[in-house]
């Protein structure tokens, strides 16, 4: 009997690739929301350069600042230009590294559900990409459309297109993979955005003031509709990304239209923070309406929460091979039997827990086919770092453990 390695080390790239796609994120974030409330809270009621559109003053950790924004570009190229894009770039990149070591490698458990739609693996990962992929292309043709020129327009449009691809999802994979692609998607148009059109203009830009060309406005005001867009649908990926954690949201019937309900919450709260930056007032009723629709999201979370069908039968028709055989190991009996008396009395669809209303993360181990399927997660989170029960509330005994490990690793 030896450790099984290589979960321990996916395990271990899963989590530096988090903490990595978390860090980028808010730097991706803080900066883009810091340059939308620049840009809107920019004063032009005083006397101005030439070719500057507005300025302020600002004061941080102890020094003042003074910004100043040219209309397309200041009339010579400063030799000092600090260019924000590698934190799009990152959080990208390391947000499908996630992808790849959760969801592909581990398609059977997190990504393809033969409850909602039997489909062999490879497919599932195929139409993964391939959604991700025409995502972009659908979305950047329309940009570039003449339905485009109008703002509001294609926005409305666009979302009623992210409705429909959110219950696309919910028809083909298991629900936490539906509301994460949904996010992924949506955060590959918003990295997109950075890297195939607004970085790319911005150089254009720099390129005709180094050749002592004049700069065509067209550049910047097509940029500036795509970074408008990436402003509005900030938060509700960052609600996608973590919607994992919630099964309130990732299982209910009512999924795809939660999440279509958040990005209005999302729409609502970034138009009150866009209108006081820029010093139109205070538009209350944002907070009224997004209270409302989150009150709506709440309901369609519990009503109804159901689970579909045999669970039992369904499960173990669809176990991979390595799973049917830790299935069919003669320590099975003894190891379910440890799960049912120690994990069950939280991680059931009717928790007995008084503080669960389902199951956490949405793992339930009620039959057998559950302990079998979700085998790879109870042996890191009991056998290796015994991490649960939490607090060993349960008293999951040493000899137990350690009947786990054995499980395991010898039918792994």
């Amino acid at each position: 009997m030896d450790i099984a390695i290589f979960p321990i080390l996916v395990e271990w790239l899963e989590t530096a690739f988090r903490i990595a796609h978390v860090t980028t994120a808010i730097a991706w974030v803080g900066s883009s929301f810091y340059f939308i409330a620049l840009d809107l809270g920019l004063r032009r009621d005083g006397p101005l350069p030439e070719k500057v559109n507005g300025e302020e003053w600002q004061v941080h950790g102890g020094g003042f600042y003074h910004v100043q924004k040219y209309n397309v570009a200041p009339p010579n190229l400063p030799e000092h230009l600090t260019w924000f894009k590698w934190e799009s770039y990152s959080t990208w990149l390391t947000g499908f590294a996630m992808l790849v070591l959760i969801y592909y490698l581990g398609a059977d458990l997190y990504l393809v559900d033969p409850n909602v739609l039997d489909i062999p693996i490879w497919v599932g990962i195929l139409i993964s990409l391939g959604s991700i992929i025409l995502g972009w292309v659908f979305y950047d043709r329309l940009c570039k459309s003449r339905f485009g020129n109008d703002n509001t327009r294609l926005m409305i449009f666009l979302f009623l297109v992210l409705v429909a691809l959110a219950w696309g999802y919910t028809q083909v994979f298991s629900g936490r993979a539906a509301m994460l692609h949904l996010g992924a998607a949506t955060a590959t148009i918003m990295s997109a955005n950075v890297f195939m059109v607004i970085i790319p203009n911005q150089k254009i830009v720099t390129a005709d003031l180094r050749a002592g060309r004049a700069p065509d406005p067209k550049y910047g005001v097509i940029a500036k509709q795509r970074s408008t867009h990436n402003n509005y649908l900030t938060l509700p990926v960052l609600f996608l990304m973590l919607s994992n954690h919630y099964p309130l949201v990732f299982a209910s019937k009512y999924n795809w239209l939660i999440a279509s309900l958040v990005f209005l919450i999302g729409v609502c709260i970034r138009h009150f923070f866009n209108t006081r930056d820029a010093r139109k007032g205070n538009p209350m009723w944002t907070w009224s309406a997004a209270f409302v629709l989150f009150a709506i999201v709440i309901a369609l979370s519990v009503w109804p929460f159901v689970f579909k069908g045999d669970r039992g039968e369904a499960q173990a028709s669809s176990l991979s091979p390595q799973q049917a055989r830790l299935m069919s190991a003669a320590e099975f009996d003894g190891v379910h039997t440890i799960i049912t008396n120690r994990c069950t009395v939280c991680h059931a669809e009717q928790p007995a827990w008084p503080s669960l209303y389902g199951a956490p993360k949405g793992v339930a181990l009620e039959v057998p086919a559950d302990t079998a399927l979700h085998a790879k997660r109870i042996y890191m989170q009991s056998a290796i770092s015994g991490a649960m029960p939490p607090a060993n509330k349960s008293n999951m005994l040493p000899e137990e453990r350690l009947l786990i490990k054995e499980w395991y690793e010898d039918n792994r």
